[in-house]
Formats: structure tokens, sequence, C-alpha cells
């Protein structure tokens, strides 16, 4: 049985024992995993977050009865797109759910805050329930050939992604079956499109041997995974270059690197492990004299509640430090706080003194 086959089973196995608790007039319940940091721990030798056990039932009564209907309404029309090959955003399964009457969803937060507890619920990924994200997956450059296929004949085609010109290949919403030939060194995920861009422009990957990926900000599960799976099956090491500031560190970097609380679930398919850190750094600020920013109040929480709450931070003293320091200084710089010391210094002296040494690495 294929694994689309296998989720459309699950789905049937638990529409059909609710129904059968409401014909013995039996209150029917959903049960999930609790998606947060305190549902989680960090195991350094597995390198993820993985659920500790805690569990949020949703019974059908009177005050849950618009939910529950909601979560089922949500996991018929997965089924639904699973047995007719098809697929839907996000987006259009929220606008979907206004033929839902009653069970309708007023904003798509509901929406998609129902669609992650399928999605845990059942232990798989949204894509499997045929759902897939708004956003873009990331975008590559460098010495790397994907093996993709043909839609309409199921043949292999190559995609060289030295030749996309000042262009870019788009990571797509699914890439488990995707297939790579490289002989980089390493590669290099940025946080920015513009950071990325000079790389590109300068053609920063042909110097350093590397496969370049932009980020955008936080990346996305197929840019994480598209990563994770180029990185284990060429064996190549991982670098990860963001700004300096709270929500690179512990938004960015944290989540490609072991996942996050909300998605536990599946942390151990979407995170990167062997990633390190070589971006910005609180020492970085002082060592290269950047020009900074005045930390925000959101970045002393986000710092706080990470020494705090955060296993991975926990784990590791190195973050500990690194963040103590920046709650001292009491600032933050971007990548692009080094265009000081000229626009290439990246190019010509940071990443290749990065590189070269890992003592300014973070784990």
């Amino acid at each position: 049985m294929s694994k689309k086959n296998n989720v459309a089973e699950k789905i049937k196995e638990l529409a059909t024992d609710v129904y059968k608790k409401i014909l013995k007039r039996k209150q029917p319940n959903l049960i999930s995993p609790v998606r947060s940091l305190s549902n989680v721990k960090f195991d350094p030798k597995k390198g993820f977050f993985e659920l500790l056990g805690k569990n949020k039932e949703r019974t059908l009564t009177a005050s849950t009865v618009k939910t529950f209907a909601q979560t089922l309404r949500m996991m018929g029309l997965s089924k639904s797109l699973i047995e007719t090959d098809d697929i839907a955003t996000k987006r259009e399964a929220y606008y979907v759910s206004k033929n839902w009457g009653d069970a309708r969803f007023i904003e798509q937060p509901e929406s998609d805050s129902v669609m992650d507890d399928v999605e845990a619920m059942l232990r798989v990924n949204r894509e499997q329930l045929g759902f897939i994200p708004e956003e873009k997956g990331g975008d590559i450059a460098g010495k790397l050939i994907v093996i993709d296929k043909n839609p309409d004949t199921g043949k292999e085609i190559k995609i060289d992604c030295t030749k996309m010109g000042t262009g870019a290949y788009s990571i797509p919403s699914a890439v488990e079956h995707l297939k790579f030939q490289t002989n980089a060194k390493f590669i290099l995920a940025i946080e920015t499109a513009g950071m990325y861009q000079r790389l590109v422009k300068h053609a920063f990957w042909k110097k350093a041997n590397c496969i370049l990926v932009s980020m955008g900000g936080v990346p996305t599960r197929a840019c994480r995974r598209f990563i994770r799976r180029l990185a284990d099956d060429k064996k190549l090491p991982v670098f990860v270059f963001t700004d300096g500031d709270p929500y690179g560190w512990l938004n960015i970097y944290r989540t490609l690197k072991v996942g996050s609380g909300n998605a536990a679930h599946l942390n151990e398919f979407f995170c990167v492990p062997q990633a390190k850190f070589i971006g910005i750094t609180p020492q970085d600020i002082l060592d290269y004299k950047l020009p900074t920013h005045p930390l925000k109040e959101v970045d002393i929480k986000r710092v706080k509640d990470g020494i705090k709450n955060d296993p991975f931070v926990q784990h590791y003293k190195e973050w500990q430090k690194a963040l103590g320091l920046c709650v001292k200084l009491k600032k933050r710089a971007e990548q692009q706080a080094l265009a000081q010391h000229g626009l290439n210094y990246v190019i010509t002296k940071y990443l290749p003194d990065k590189l070269k040494s890992n003592k300014g690495w973070l784990p």
C-alpha cells in the first residue's frame, strides 16, 4: 500500500471510530500531541526536538462541537485530495470551508491550526495530506545538478544549478523524489535574499566550491527537507549565515537545525542536525566593529524565553554565552552591516575567515 493510501486509511479509521461511538451514544474524542516547546526534549545524539508525550484530547461536547466538526471536515477534504491525486494550498483549504455551513472558518489562522492538529494526530506531514504551503521552498545556486521527473512522462530531468544565469533553481513543495549530483564541498544557507543575491552575483559558489541556498527568513519545511536530503545523500557539511539577532539565532537557525515545538511530531525529517552557525554572532559585533541597532523589547523577551524554556539553548553553553553577551551589549547587527568595510568584504574576508576556522562557529 502506498503512503498516500495509508494516510487515507488512517483518516477512514478515525472517522469510523467517531461514527461507531456516536451510534453507541458515547462521546467520541480526538487525540493529538501538544505542539509546544513545553512538550519537547532535545537529545544531542539524535539532533532534533522529540515529543515528550503530552496529549490534548478533544471530546465532542456542546462547547467543542464546531471545532470537532471542522476537524472532521478537514480530514474529509484531505481524504478527497488523496483519492483524486490533487492538492490544495492552505489558503484554498480555508476558502473550501466556506461551503461547510456552521463549520466554516471565520479566519485562516483557525483553519491552519486545525490542519496542524490533523497532521499531528495522524503523525504525517501536511504534504501527505494533500495540503501544500503558499510560500516557495527557497532558491538554489551553485555546483549542484538536481534530478527531477517530468510529470507527464515520468522521465528524469537534469537541472544544472550553475546554468541559471541571474536566476535560480526554486525548491518545489515536494522534494522526496529528487536526486542529486554534486562535487561541492559544503552547503551555505543564507537568511536574506539580498545577501544571497550578492553571493550569486559574484559567483561565491564557484570560488568556494559550494551550494548556496536562500532561506528567505525562517526556511519552509520544503527548504529544510531539501537541505537535509542533499546533506545526507552527499555527506555535505551545512553552514548557516543569518543576521546577528535573536530572531536569526532562535527562530531561523534553531528551527533549521533541530526543528520547532509546533512541529515536533515531524522534526526528525524536517531538521538539519549537522548544521553549524557561521553567521553574525554577538562576538562578531565586537571583533568586526559592526554598526548595530538597539535590541527591541521583543528581542530581549525572545532571548529570555530561549534561555529559560528552549531545550536547545539549555543544552549548549556556547549559545547561552552568546545570548548573554547579546543582552549585555543590548545590540543586534544585520548581515549587510559587513558592507561598512566594503560591499564585497563578506566575500573577500568575512566568509573565508569563518570557513577557515571553526573557532567562531556556534553549534
